[in-house]
Parts: C-alpha cells; sequence; structure tokens
C-alpha cells in the first residue's frame, strides 16, 4: 500500500460504519473551524462516540458542536491542550494564512502541542505550505497528516466524504480509526507530505473547469429556447454529465444561490492549481481560463454566492444575437 516517496500511488480503503477504535478507548480529538465541512465532522465523530473539542469563534457554530455534545474551547492553544498522547487537532479552516494563524498565532495550538500528536490538514492549500507546515510541526515532534478532503457537508455528515491522506505509513496507521470514522473513503495517496495537496488540487481544477463548462452550455441553451430542466436530464445520462455541473446548476435552475460553496473556494482552489502546475513545468488551455471565470464571478459581486453563480456570469456574458 505504501508508495515511494515523491510518487504518487492512490489506492482507497473502504470501512464499514462503526469500525474502528472502540468508543472507550478513542483518544481525544480537537477540531479547529466548525464552519459547513468541520461542522458536520464533528456531528459525525460525535455519533461514532468520539470525545470531541471544538474552536470556533462564530456563536451560531458552538452551539451547533454543543448540540452535536462537544465541548468548547476558547482558543486553538486550549484545544491543543485537551489532547491525549496520541490525541489529534484537525485543521478545517479555509487557507494556509489561517493554519499558520491556528498553529502559531497569538494562543497558537502549537504551545500545547505535544511529540507524538498529530495534527491532519484538511483545507485545499499549495503544496509547498503543507510541506512548510510539516516541517515546522516535525521540529516539535509533532506528526502531520496532510488530508484534504472532498464530497460536502453532507457526505461528511454521513461519513461517506473522500479523504486523500498523504503522510508517513507509520503516522496514518496510528490515525486509521479516527480517518476511518471520518470516511469511509479514504485514498491513500503517498508517504510524501503535500502529494494530498497536489491530488486535491489536480482534481478542484477538473471541478471547475467541469462547473465552468456546465454553467456556459447551460446558458447557451437558454439563448437557443431549450427548457433548462430537461437539457439537465439529457445531460444527466448523457456523455456531457458531471457531478458537479448537474448538482450545480440544478440549483441554478431553481435560482438557489444560496451559499453550500462559495464562489471564493474554487477560485482560491483553481489559482493555486494552476500555480502547482506551472511550478511543475505544466500549463494546459483550460486551467487558467476557467480560473478566470471564477475571479470574474467575484469582481462581478458574486463572491459570497454559491458557485452555481457562475450561471448568472455567463448568462449576461454572452452577446445577444
Amino acid at each position: 500500500m505504501s508508495a515511494a516517496p515523491g510518487r504518487s500511488q492512490a489506492s482507497s480503503h473502504r470501512s464499514p460504519q462503526g469500525e474502528g477504535t472502540p468508543v472507550s478507548a478513542a483518544p481525544a480529538v480537537a477540531v479547529v473551524g466548525a464552519g459547513n465541512m468541520g461542522g458536520a465532522m464533528v456531528e459525525r465523530l460525535r455519533e461514532a462516540g468520539w470525545p470531541v473539542a471544538v474552536c470556533d469563534i462564530d456563536p451560531a457554530r458552538q452551539r451547533q458542536a454543543l448540540a452535536a455534545g462537544a465541548s468548547l474551547v476558547d482558543t486553538p492553544r486550549a484545544a491543543a491542550s485537551v489532547l491525549g498522547a496520541q490525541g489529534s487537532l484537525i485543521l478545517v479552516v479555509v487557507d494556509a494564512a489561517q493554519c499558520r494563524e491556528v498553529l502559531w498565532g497569538s494562543d497558537g495550538a502549537a504551545e500545547a502541542l505535544q511529540a507524538g500528536q498529530t495534527v491532519a490538514l484538511c483545507p485545499t492549500i499549495a503544496p509547498e505550505d503543507v510541506e512548510q507546515i510539516a516541517e515546522r510541526l516535525a521540529h516539535q515532534g509533532v506528526h502531520c497528516i496532510d488530508a484534504p478532503m472532498s464530497g460536502g457537508p453532507v457526505r461528511a455528515r454521513d461519513g461517506r466524504m473522500s479523504l486523500m491522506v498523504a503522510a508517513p505509513d507509520a503516522v496514518l496507521a496510528r490515525q486509521a480509526a479516527l480517518l476511518a470514522a471520518l470516511s469511509d473513503h479514504v485514498m491513500r495517496v503517498s508517504e510524501r507530505v503535500g502529494d494530498g495537496a497536489r491530488t486535491k488540487l489536480v482534481n478542484n481544477l477538473l471541478a471547475g473547469i467541469n462547473l465552468v463548462g456546465a454553467a456556459e452550455v447551460l446558458a447557451m441553451a437558454e439563448r437557443m429556447g431549450l427548457d433548462l430542466s430537461t437539457t439537465l436530464d439529457v445531460i444527466e445520462r448523457s456523455s456531457g454529465q458531471s457531478w458537479i455541473g448537474l448538482d450545480r446548476m440544478r440549483r441554478a435552475v431553481a435560482g438557489d444561490y444560496a451559499p453550500r460553496a462559495h464562489v471564493t473556494l474554487l477560485e482560491k482552489d483553481t489559482r493555486l492549481a494552476v500555480a502547482a502546475g506551472r511550478a511543475a513545468g505544466f500549463e494546459g488551455p483550460l486551467g487558467a481560463r476557467a480560473a478566470r471565470v471564477f475571479v470574474d464571478a467575484h469582481e462581478a459581486g458574486m463572491a459570497d454566492l454559491d458557485d452555481a453563480a457562475l450561471f448568472q456570469l455567463l448568462r449576461r456574458a454572452l452577446p445577444r444575437p
């Protein structure tokens, strides 16, 4: 199952619900960032019987965590302080700057982390940021799992999201029960921390390309006078099908732009993906163009909308006949 450092060898493992460390033996877990994904992960862990401490500045998220049976702490340092010798700190924040702030900012977690504990990095961030964070933690004897996630809050709540993990085999073995509790689809990428981030960026760039394409063709179908729901029904069962395109464009047709995934998330992820490709000496014909569409949506005032709003952007952009 292991892969040599520098190589990406994906494999997947499925664990039945409830399998893993018995509740009484579960080490403490602390989650920093209990938003859409983090909050769903907290609920999942609590349902499985894991003791969880939560740090989040949003009172609504705090109430959600308490309702799930988690305990609350005020700072990342306090979150790290509740962990046992094999405990895990899970970061479910937005970007690398927030990861560094959580770890080394005022009341940062790193002050209280102990050798043998583990930090799991779940945001989509640049590979070099993952590597730098892991190296800095290693000086304290703290392990790091590069663990970006995919699938959305509903799947996270049900334990069905995907986790793309990269870390040394021994580290993953120690945290296998926790990972299995979080996801029935833990995909082992490699032993090289940073490869999880690389894999996630490849995936998210394709997601961004697919979403831009879906929004474009739906806007074109509208201009052609086609029924949009029927068009999506056809696409769903034909060669143009993509999960993200159908999911978002169904919302768009319903006029539902309440944010589940803000425009700014794929704006960030596609930008990082294009930069990672360039750093590796690769630049394709579609990635940068798709990334630019998310920037255009942001500049058009859609930053806080669901990324289904790309349909609104592109239907405006098409020239009138």
